[in-house]
Protein backbone atom coordinates (compact mmCIF):
# COMPACT_ATOMS: atom_id res chain seq x y z
CA UNK A 1 0.00 0.00 0.00
CA UNK A 2 2.95 2.30 0.59
CA UNK A 3 3.91 1.94 -3.06
CA UNK A 4 0.38 2.93 -4.08
CA UNK A 5 0.62 6.02 -1.88
CA UNK A 6 4.05 6.82 -3.35
CA UNK A 7 2.68 6.48 -6.88
CA UNK A 8 -0.18 8.89 -6.11
CA UNK A 9 2.41 11.37 -4.80
CA UNK A 10 4.52 11.09 -7.95
CA UNK A 11 7.32 8.93 -6.50
CA UNK A 12 8.72 5.74 -7.97
CA UNK A 13 9.27 2.74 -5.71
CA UNK A 14 11.55 -0.28 -5.90
CA UNK A 15 10.75 -3.60 -4.24
CA UNK A 16 13.64 -5.67 -2.86
CA UNK A 17 12.72 -9.32 -2.25
CA UNK A 18 14.91 -12.02 -0.74
CA UNK A 19 14.11 -14.90 -3.09
CA UNK A 20 16.80 -17.41 -2.18
CA UNK A 21 19.44 -18.17 0.41
CA UNK A 22 22.54 -20.33 0.63
CA UNK A 23 23.44 -21.09 4.24
CA UNK A 24 21.93 -19.20 7.16
CA UNK A 25 20.81 -15.61 7.58
CA UNK A 26 19.04 -13.27 9.99
CA UNK A 27 16.01 -13.22 7.65
CA UNK A 28 14.61 -15.90 5.36
CA UNK A 29 13.43 -15.88 1.72
CA UNK A 30 10.12 -14.07 1.44
CA UNK A 31 11.09 -10.94 3.35
CA UNK A 32 10.76 -7.71 1.41
CA UNK A 33 11.75 -4.08 1.61
CA UNK A 34 10.30 -1.10 -0.27
CA UNK A 35 12.57 1.78 -1.26
CA UNK A 36 10.87 5.01 -2.27
CA UNK A 37 12.34 7.55 -4.65
CA UNK A 38 12.21 10.22 -1.93
CA UNK A 39 14.61 8.18 0.23
CA UNK A 40 12.02 6.61 2.52
CA UNK A 41 12.22 2.91 3.31
CA UNK A 42 9.56 0.44 4.46
CA UNK A 43 10.49 -2.94 5.91
CA UNK A 44 13.89 -4.62 5.93
CA UNK A 45 15.67 -7.66 4.49
CA UNK A 46 18.12 -8.13 7.37
CA UNK A 47 18.87 -6.95 10.86
CA UNK A 48 20.21 -3.72 9.38
CA UNK A 49 23.51 -4.62 7.70
CA UNK A 50 22.27 -5.30 4.16
CA UNK A 51 19.95 -2.35 3.67
CA UNK A 52 22.61 0.22 2.68
CA UNK A 53 23.81 -2.01 -0.13
CA UNK A 54 20.24 -2.66 -1.27
CA UNK A 55 19.49 1.07 -1.42
CA UNK A 56 22.69 1.65 -3.40
CA UNK A 57 21.87 -1.14 -5.86
CA UNK A 58 18.28 0.13 -6.23
CA UNK A 59 19.42 3.42 -7.74
CA UNK A 60 20.02 1.88 -11.17
CA UNK A 61 16.52 0.38 -11.10
CA UNK A 62 15.07 3.81 -10.36
CA UNK A 63 17.00 5.18 -13.33
CA UNK A 64 16.30 2.44 -15.89
CA UNK A 65 13.17 0.67 -14.65
CA UNK A 66 14.90 -2.64 -15.40
CA UNK A 67 14.70 -5.40 -12.80
CA UNK A 68 17.94 -7.01 -11.65
CA UNK A 69 19.44 -9.49 -9.23
CA UNK A 70 21.93 -8.68 -6.49
CA UNK A 71 23.72 -10.95 -4.04
CA UNK A 72 24.97 -10.25 -0.55
CA UNK A 73 27.56 -12.55 0.95
CA UNK A 74 27.20 -12.35 4.71
CA UNK A 75 29.94 -14.88 5.35
CA UNK A 76 32.57 -12.15 5.21
CA UNK A 77 30.61 -9.26 6.67
CA UNK A 78 27.77 -10.49 8.90
CA UNK A 79 28.98 -13.77 10.32
CA UNK A 80 25.63 -15.29 9.31
CA UNK A 81 27.30 -17.91 7.09
CA UNK A 82 24.88 -17.23 4.25
CA UNK A 83 24.50 -15.67 0.81
CA UNK A 84 21.31 -13.69 0.09
CA UNK A 85 19.85 -13.50 -3.42
CA UNK A 86 17.76 -10.35 -3.75
CA UNK A 87 15.47 -9.35 -6.61
CA UNK A 88 15.18 -5.59 -7.22
CA UNK A 89 12.32 -4.33 -9.37
CA UNK A 90 10.47 -1.08 -9.95
CA UNK A 91 6.79 -1.42 -9.08
CA UNK A 92 4.69 -0.53 -12.12
CA UNK A 93 1.22 -1.96 -11.44
CA UNK A 94 -1.90 -0.52 -13.01
CA UNK A 95 -5.34 0.44 -11.68
CA UNK A 96 -6.93 -3.03 -12.19
CA UNK A 97 -4.35 -4.48 -9.80
CA UNK A 98 -5.05 -1.79 -7.20
CA UNK A 99 -8.80 -2.49 -7.38
CA UNK A 100 -8.35 -6.26 -7.08
CA UNK A 101 -5.74 -5.92 -4.33
CA UNK A 102 -7.85 -3.69 -2.07
CA UNK A 103 -10.87 -5.91 -2.63
CA UNK A 104 -8.74 -8.91 -1.62
CA UNK A 105 -7.62 -7.15 1.58
CA UNK A 106 -11.14 -6.04 2.40
CA UNK A 107 -12.49 -9.58 2.05
CA UNK A 108 -9.55 -11.04 4.00
CA UNK A 109 -8.54 -13.41 1.20
CA UNK A 110 -5.12 -14.92 0.57
CA UNK A 111 -3.08 -14.11 -2.52
CA UNK A 112 0.08 -15.52 -4.06
CA UNK A 113 3.35 -13.74 -4.82
CA UNK A 114 5.43 -15.44 -7.53
CA UNK A 115 8.95 -14.17 -8.26
CA UNK A 116 11.13 -15.30 -11.17
CA UNK A 117 14.86 -14.94 -10.49
CA UNK A 118 18.41 -16.11 -11.12
CA UNK A 119 21.05 -17.04 -8.54
CA UNK A 120 23.65 -14.59 -9.77
CA UNK A 121 24.08 -10.85 -10.03
CA UNK A 122 22.99 -8.90 -13.07
CA UNK A 123 20.11 -8.19 -15.44
CA UNK A 124 18.26 -11.19 -16.84
CA UNK A 125 15.28 -11.69 -19.10
CA UNK A 126 12.18 -12.88 -17.31
CA UNK A 127 13.05 -11.86 -13.73
CA UNK A 128 10.28 -10.08 -11.87
CA UNK A 129 7.20 -10.63 -9.76
CA UNK A 130 3.55 -11.45 -10.32
CA UNK A 131 0.80 -11.22 -7.74
CA UNK A 132 -1.94 -13.79 -8.27
CA UNK A 133 -5.30 -12.76 -6.82
CA UNK A 134 -7.86 -15.49 -7.26
CA UNK A 135 -7.15 -16.84 -10.73
CA UNK A 136 -5.86 -13.53 -12.11
CA UNK A 137 -2.11 -12.81 -12.27
CA UNK A 138 -0.91 -9.20 -12.17
CA UNK A 139 2.65 -8.28 -13.11
CA UNK A 140 3.95 -5.62 -10.74
CA UNK A 141 7.22 -4.89 -12.55
CA UNK A 142 8.75 -4.47 -16.00
CA UNK A 143 9.27 -8.18 -16.56
CA UNK A 144 10.78 -8.60 -20.01
CA UNK A 145 9.29 -12.00 -20.88
CA UNK A 146 6.93 -14.55 -19.37
CA UNK A 147 8.35 -17.41 -21.43
CA UNK A 148 11.98 -17.32 -20.27
CA UNK A 149 12.92 -20.14 -17.90
CA UNK A 150 14.00 -18.81 -14.51
CA UNK A 151 14.02 -20.09 -10.95
CA UNK A 152 10.75 -19.51 -9.10
CA UNK A 153 10.03 -18.41 -5.56
CA UNK A 154 6.35 -18.65 -4.62
CA UNK A 155 4.75 -17.43 -1.41
CA UNK A 156 1.14 -17.50 -0.26
CA UNK A 157 0.21 -14.37 1.67
CA UNK A 158 -2.63 -14.94 4.16
CA UNK A 159 -4.87 -12.11 5.34
CA UNK A 160 -3.21 -9.66 7.70
CA UNK A 161 -3.26 -11.09 11.21
CA UNK A 162 -5.90 -9.25 13.22
CA UNK A 163 -6.18 -8.59 16.94
CA UNK A 164 -9.58 -7.77 18.41
CA UNK A 165 -9.17 -6.07 21.79
CA UNK A 166 -12.42 -6.02 23.71
CA UNK A 167 -11.99 -3.30 26.31
CA UNK A 168 -10.79 0.29 26.32
CA UNK A 169 -8.80 0.77 29.53
CA UNK A 170 -5.11 1.67 29.88
CA UNK A 171 -3.89 -1.91 29.49
CA UNK A 172 -5.75 -2.13 26.18
CA UNK A 173 -3.80 0.93 25.00
CA UNK A 174 -0.51 -0.81 25.69
CA UNK A 175 -1.55 -4.09 24.05
CA UNK A 176 -2.74 -2.18 20.99
CA UNK A 177 0.59 -0.35 20.71
CA UNK A 178 2.72 -3.51 20.85
CA UNK A 179 0.41 -5.51 18.57
CA UNK A 180 0.42 -2.74 15.95
CA UNK A 181 4.24 -2.55 16.06
CA UNK A 182 4.25 -6.28 15.29
CA UNK A 183 2.37 -5.50 12.08
CA UNK A 184 -1.06 -6.71 13.13
CA UNK A 185 -4.33 -5.04 12.24
CA UNK A 186 -5.88 -3.93 15.54
CA UNK A 187 -9.54 -3.25 16.25
CA UNK A 188 -10.72 -1.90 19.61
CA UNK A 189 -14.19 -2.87 20.84
CA UNK A 190 -15.54 -0.48 23.47
CA UNK A 191 -18.84 -0.13 25.29
CA UNK A 192 -21.54 2.13 23.88
CA UNK A 193 -20.99 4.67 26.65
CA UNK A 194 -17.23 4.86 26.04
CA UNK A 195 -16.08 8.41 25.23
CA UNK A 196 -12.65 7.50 23.86
CA UNK A 197 -11.85 7.75 20.14
CA UNK A 198 -9.55 5.64 17.98
CA UNK A 199 -6.81 8.28 18.37
CA UNK A 200 -6.48 7.27 22.03
CA UNK A 201 -5.15 3.88 20.95
CA UNK A 202 -1.77 4.14 19.22
CA UNK A 203 -1.66 1.93 16.15
CA UNK A 204 -5.35 1.00 16.13
CA UNK A 205 -7.02 0.65 12.74
CA UNK A 206 -10.50 1.35 14.06
CA UNK A 207 -12.66 1.52 17.16
CA UNK A 208 -16.13 0.00 17.46
CA UNK A 209 -18.65 0.88 20.15
CA UNK A 210 -21.18 -1.87 20.62
CA UNK A 211 -22.84 -4.27 23.02
CA UNK A 212 -21.78 -7.93 23.20
CA UNK A 213 -25.03 -9.02 21.56
CA UNK A 214 -24.53 -6.64 18.61
CA UNK A 215 -20.88 -7.47 17.97
CA UNK A 216 -20.23 -8.16 14.28
CA UNK A 217 -18.34 -11.46 14.22
CA UNK A 218 -18.39 -12.15 10.46
CA UNK A 219 -14.74 -11.13 9.93
CA UNK A 220 -13.38 -13.22 12.82
CA UNK A 221 -11.40 -16.08 11.28
CA UNK A 222 -8.37 -18.30 11.95
CA UNK A 223 -6.13 -15.28 11.34
CA UNK A 224 -7.73 -13.43 14.26
CA UNK A 225 -6.88 -13.28 17.95
CA UNK A 226 -9.27 -11.90 20.56
CA UNK A 227 -8.32 -10.59 24.00
CA UNK A 228 -11.05 -9.83 26.51
CA UNK A 229 -10.03 -6.83 28.65
CA UNK A 230 -13.33 -5.40 29.91
CA UNK A 231 -12.37 -6.04 33.56
CA UNK A 232 -16.01 -7.07 34.06
CA UNK A 233 -16.97 -10.72 34.54
CA UNK A 234 -20.49 -10.34 33.18
CA UNK A 235 -19.30 -8.50 30.07
CA UNK A 236 -16.56 -11.04 29.41
CA UNK A 237 -19.13 -13.83 29.65
CA UNK A 238 -21.52 -12.07 27.27
CA UNK A 239 -18.71 -11.53 24.77
CA UNK A 240 -17.69 -15.20 24.99
CA UNK A 241 -21.29 -16.18 24.24
CA UNK A 242 -21.26 -13.79 21.26
CA UNK A 243 -18.01 -15.37 20.00
CA UNK A 244 -19.15 -18.98 20.52
CA UNK A 245 -19.92 -19.63 16.84
CA UNK A 246 -16.64 -18.14 15.57
CA UNK A 247 -13.23 -19.75 14.99
CA UNK A 248 -10.50 -17.36 16.13
CA UNK A 249 -6.93 -18.55 16.44
CA UNK A 250 -6.65 -17.41 20.06
CA UNK A 251 -8.86 -16.01 22.81
CA UNK A 252 -7.15 -14.46 25.81
CA UNK A 253 -8.71 -13.84 29.22
CA UNK A 254 -7.34 -11.63 31.97
CA UNK A 255 -7.39 -12.58 35.62
CA UNK A 256 -6.53 -15.69 37.66
CA UNK A 257 -7.21 -19.31 36.79
CA UNK A 258 -10.32 -19.45 39.00
CA UNK A 259 -11.88 -16.58 37.05
CA UNK A 260 -11.24 -18.47 33.80
CA UNK A 261 -12.79 -21.65 35.20
CA UNK A 262 -15.87 -19.75 36.40
CA UNK A 263 -16.24 -18.10 32.99
CA UNK A 264 -15.94 -21.40 31.14
CA UNK A 265 -18.37 -23.12 33.49
CA UNK A 266 -21.03 -20.48 32.89
CA UNK A 267 -20.26 -20.34 29.17
CA UNK A 268 -20.97 -24.06 28.85
CA UNK A 269 -24.25 -23.58 30.71
CA UNK A 270 -25.32 -20.87 28.23
CA UNK A 271 -23.90 -22.72 25.19
CA UNK A 272 -24.05 -26.49 25.88
CA UNK A 273 -23.32 -27.25 22.20
CA UNK A 274 -20.10 -25.24 22.18
CA UNK A 275 -17.22 -26.97 20.38
CA UNK A 276 -14.09 -28.38 21.98
CA UNK A 277 -12.04 -26.49 19.41
CA UNK A 278 -13.46 -23.17 20.62
CA UNK A 279 -12.78 -24.02 24.26
CA UNK A 280 -9.22 -25.07 23.43
CA UNK A 281 -8.60 -21.66 21.82
CA UNK A 282 -9.23 -19.94 25.17
CA UNK A 283 -6.09 -19.01 27.12
CA UNK A 284 -6.36 -17.65 30.62
CA UNK A 285 -4.58 -16.06 32.26
CA UNK A 286 -3.44 -14.65 28.90
CA UNK A 287 0.28 -14.39 28.24
CA UNK A 288 3.54 -16.23 28.78
CA UNK A 289 5.17 -16.47 32.20
CA UNK A 290 8.05 -14.02 31.73
CA UNK A 291 7.62 -12.21 35.04
CA UNK A 292 5.46 -9.40 33.63
CA UNK A 293 4.19 -6.80 36.10
CA UNK A 294 3.52 -3.50 34.30
CA UNK A 295 0.84 -3.04 31.58
CA UNK A 296 3.64 -2.76 29.02
CA UNK A 297 5.26 -6.02 30.15
CA UNK A 298 1.91 -7.79 30.24
CA UNK A 299 1.25 -6.61 26.69
CA UNK A 300 4.57 -8.10 25.56
CA UNK A 301 3.68 -11.35 27.33
CA UNK A 302 0.29 -11.57 25.59
CA UNK A 303 1.68 -10.72 22.14
CA UNK A 304 4.37 -13.37 22.67
CA UNK A 305 1.82 -16.04 23.55
CA UNK A 306 -0.32 -15.19 20.53
CA UNK A 307 2.75 -15.52 18.29
CA UNK A 308 3.65 -18.86 19.87
CA UNK A 309 0.13 -20.23 19.46
CA UNK A 310 -0.20 -18.91 15.90
CA UNK A 311 3.12 -20.43 14.83
CA UNK A 312 2.67 -23.63 16.80
CA UNK A 313 5.74 -23.13 18.95
CA UNK A 314 6.53 -24.24 22.47
CA UNK A 315 8.35 -21.17 23.84
CA UNK A 316 11.82 -21.63 25.28
CA UNK A 317 15.09 -19.74 25.35
CA UNK A 318 16.88 -19.97 22.00
CA UNK A 319 20.12 -20.89 23.77
CA UNK A 320 18.42 -24.17 24.72
CA UNK A 321 17.59 -24.95 21.11
CA UNK A 322 19.77 -27.05 18.83
CA UNK A 323 19.74 -26.83 15.05
CA UNK A 324 18.03 -24.14 12.98
CA UNK A 325 16.39 -21.10 14.57
CA UNK A 326 13.96 -20.64 11.68
CA UNK A 327 11.73 -23.35 10.28
CA UNK A 328 12.92 -24.31 6.81
CA UNK A 329 10.84 -22.77 4.02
Amino acid sequence: MKSIQAKSNGFKSVLASVVDLDGSSYRQPGVRMLILENGAMVGAVSGGCVEKEVILQAQSVFETGISKMMTYDGRYRLGCEGVLYILLEEITFETPFETAFFECLKNRKSFEVISKYEKEEGIFEGVGTEVKIGNTPFSISNKTSLNVKCLTFSQTMPPCFKLLIIGAEHDAVQLCKYAASTGWEVTIVAGVSEAKTVDYFEGANNLITTTPEDLDTLSIDIHTAVVLMTHNFAYDLRYLVALAETSPNYIGLLGPTKRREDLLSQLIEYCPEISEKFLESIHGPAGLDIGSETPQEIAISIVSEILAVTRNRNPKSLNQKTGRIHQKQ
